[in-house]
């Protein structure tokens, strides 16, 4: 156990990461993407905000520890000033981060120093800034984690459309399900995050079918 975290239980969040991962290690199969490419460690940690060994150890479905609010957001702000860099490929000053966020350059410097714990008003300025999204510097790290991995299932879930949109020109059966709507469904149903879920919705799907009349032929 890393010092200064608490191995957490299983807590909605790690249920959602978990559903998430199989999904995109689906996808990704589905597709030939290797696993070492949609769950690469370092890209993931640069989205996310989690640090490398944490975010494999998640993503093994290993408890990892889980910092306090003030060590996360130092955590994660400390990231977004060593990866979100100025055009010219240097770190923001703290004036800078100041200017953007719109606060003091004391403001500014005792948030990044950890001698001032952060509101929410801060952590939204410094988001705005970096231009990452909501609860980049707050989310626990399972939530932060699973937020990424949705980003690269929406990409594949594109990538997916896109090789199925161009095979249903060919197939005439591929063009009957995509006219009709099929693979949007299941797109949407395979993004649920648990099989109960996913019969909920088969179980709609049967009532709406039932209420409808079919015209007599």
């Amino acid at each position: 156990m890393t010092e200064g975290f608490e191995a957490p239980g299983t807590t909605p969040a790690t249920v959602a990461l978990t559903a998430v991962v199989a999904r995109v290690g689906t996808l990704a199969d589905r597709l030939g993407v290797p696993h070492a490419e949609v769950f690469h460690t370092g890209r993931l940690s640069s989205a996310s905000g989690v640090p490398e060994p944490v975010v494999q150890a998640l993503l093994a479905g290993r408890p990892a520890g889980e910092p306090d609010v003030q060590a996360r957001f130092l955590q994660r702000l400390d990231l977004l000033r060593r990866t979100r860099l100025k055009p010219n490929g240097r770190k923001y000053t703290q004036q800078e981060i100041a200017d953007g966020a719109g606060m003091s350059r004391q403001q500014a410097g005792a948030l990044i120093n950890g001698d001032r714990r952060p509101t929410m008003e801060h952590c939204d300025a410094l988001q705005r800034f970096f231009r990452v999204h909501a609860g980049f510097l707050t989310a626990e790290d399972p939530e932060a984690l699973t937020v990424a991995l949705q980003g690269t299932e929406q990409e594949l879930l594109q990538r997916l459309a896109e090789r199925e949109s161009a095979s249903a020109d060919e197939d005439p059966l591929e063009k009957l399900l995509q006219d009709h709507g099929v693979r949007g469904i299941a797109w949407r149903a395979a993004q649920l995050p648990t099989d109960q879920h996913r019969d909920k919705v088969a179980e709609w799907l049967d009532m709406l079918l039932e209420s409808v009349k079919r015209p007599e032929s």
